[in-house]
């Protein structure tokens, strides 16, 4: 499998746990980390559910990976994210050593890694990040406007928002 496809892939697991999230009321951001090309952990937002001002999918699945591998240097792992990482997420990651991220959507209000920060490749940090931006973005960006136009109209609680990825089956299980 190229990086190409491997890229495509792995985001629509991750746009799959984003659809998962709104339909629990979160804001829907998707996130998964490969480990070599095996997924090894999903997650969705969870700030809202949980009421953890931290619950940002990015920061579950940092948790879960390095909880898996028992060790916090995640060397080797990539995430897959539906939207561009705030600071919080992107120091993290960094923090974590991630190899590689791989997300959707820019985000121009908090995004730290090209819109308005970039932590990911600051030289004055102790380790840099690839990334690779723009996969499937109008997917991404088209799940995050449904969510918030119908937040607008006044819906609250679970939202359902267009899952044209479903192709790759059911419930992500790592």
């Amino acid at each position: 499998m190229t990086t190409f496809d491997a890229d495509h892939r792995f985001m629509g697991f991750a746009l799959r746990e984003a659809a998962r999230a709104a339909r629990a009321g979160e804001v829907p951001v998707g996130a998964v980390i490969t480990f070599g090309e095996r997924p090894l952990v999903a997650a969705g937002n969870a700030r809202e559910t949980a009421n953890d001002p931290t619950g940002h999918a990015e920061i579950l699945t940092l948790r879960r990976a390095a909880a898996l591998l028992q060790r916090w240097r995640l060397w080797g792992c990539t995430l897959y994210v539906t939207l561009e990482p705030c600071p919080m997420c992107a120091g993290a990651m960094v923090n974590a050593r991630i190899d590689r991220l791989v997300y959707g959507a820019a985000d121009p209000k908090a995004g730290a890694i090209e819109s308005l920060y970039r932590l990911a490749d600051d030289e004055r940090l102790n380790h840099r990040i690839e990334v690779m931006s723009g996969v499937r973005k109008h997917e991404c960006s088209a799940q995050l406007k449904q969510f918030f136009r119908s937040r607008r109209s006044g819906e609250r609680g679970p939202v359902e928002v267009d899952a044209p990825w479903q192709e790759h089956g059911g419930p992500l299980l790592l």
